[in-house]
């Protein structure tokens, strides 16, 4: 801690073992990086707070206020990694995602409004979605699991599909909105931030993509 650091300057000061200013001058510069690291993540405290109001009040309602809500399309934002989420804000707010609703409201953020709400999203826990009302067909899970290793799923997303940094976690988001993404992305209708997905996509037969999206959705990782 900070008081620990300074009390231990002023310790070697006063034993002559480290050179430099008098130790009232040492102890004043320390006090001063306290109180500026300490003003610092007041104002961040409150920055969180503000987003995580903000979030409640324009984002809960398609997406939950827990990141995960019931509506069809709609993607799971719990569990998301902030760097992946700052993206895709970004695009949306450049107008390269097409999506009316999220193209309308990020036009209106500023640089510090999608590092804000992206930073918070990145805070909220993964949600695992509702139980289904029949387990997961084993035989279709192969061969989703098949071709994620076949065209390299897995290395980008993880064995678990948590994703990470700028790579989305895909495991238990909703089957409908991966395979429209799936799709978007073979039909080039849907830009990333780079051609990876593009080119990836590029290999995987139209008639497999059902399944993958089968596999991804019914995922939940460890």
């Amino acid at each position: 801690m900070a008081w620990r650091r300074l009390a231990a300057a002023a310790a070697l000061l006063s034993l002559g073992l480290v050179a430099g200013p008098p130790a009232s001058a040492q102890a004043g510069k320390a006090a001063a990086r306290v109180s500026a690291a300490s003003a610092a993540g007041t104002s961040a405290a409150a920055g969180a707070a503000v987003y995580a109001e903000r979030f409640r009040t324009v984002c809960a309602a398609c997406h939950g206020a827990d990141g995960r809500s019931d509506m069809a399309g709609t993607p799971v934002l719990a569990g998301q990694h902030s760097l992946y989420a700052i993206t895709q804000l970004f695009l949306f707010r450049e107008g390269r995602r097409n999506n009316e609703a999220m193209v309308a409201l990020a036009k209106q953020m500023k640089d510090a409004d999608l590092r804000g709400f992206s930073d918070y999203i990145g805070t909220l826990p993964p949600v695992p979605a509702p139980a289904p009302a029949a387990p997961p067909d084993a035989a279709r899970m192969s061969q989703g699991q098949a071709l994620a290793r076949e065209h390299k799923c897995v290395f980008c997303h993880g064995a678990d599909l948590a994703g990470g940094q700028g790579v989305p976690r895909i495991g238990g988001q909703k089957e409908d909105y991966v395979l429209g993404t799936l799709q978007g992305f073979k039909s080039g209708t849907r830009p990333g931030y780079t051609r990876a997905m593009t080119e990836a996509l590029s290999q995987v037969p139209e008639k497999d993509l059902p399944l993958l999206a089968y596999f991804v959705a019914n995922s939940t990782g460890k």
